[in-house]
């Protein structure tokens, strides 16, 4: 097998660092984006002469209902990212989970916590 041929196994340390600030980056603005639901939730449910008082009790909750939600996915992405994170530090991190292939740069800058390359999420 010629030099051209060695396929990488792994990205760089240089390249999981760079990663990982894309990571923490991400993980800071998840964060303070469901703090700013929870405080919405809280607005909602705990203050009677809030902007919310003259609001229908349906349009009040469907309105919490839904910061809840937005709150939640914030919630779970923030353990996608952290999950990511583990897999730096096990230098794992950006090899397809059904492929063992390398998932492209492409792909984890625009979905920094993916485990699945293209190929195998098409397939699925």
């Amino acid at each position: 097998m010629d030099a051209n041929q060695i396929e990488v196994k792994r990205y760089s340390d240089v390249d999981l660092a760079k990663f990982r600030a894309i990571i923490d980056e991400r993980i800071t603005k998840a964060r303070s984006q469901m703090d700013f639901f929870k405080a919405q939730i809280s607005e909602i449910g705990d203050n009677e002469d809030s902007k919310f008082k003259n609001l229908s009790d349906s349009t009040t909750a469907s309105d919490a209902e839904r910061l809840y939600d937005l709150a939640s996915r914030q919630r779970r992405l923030i353990q996608h990212l952290e999950n990511a994170k583990l897999r730096i530090h096990n230098k794992v991190y950006g090899i397809c989970r059904e492929t063992g292939k390398l998932i492209s740069k492409e792909r984890l800058m625009a979905v920094p916590h993916a485990t699945l390359s293209i190929e195998a999420k098409q397939r699925k």
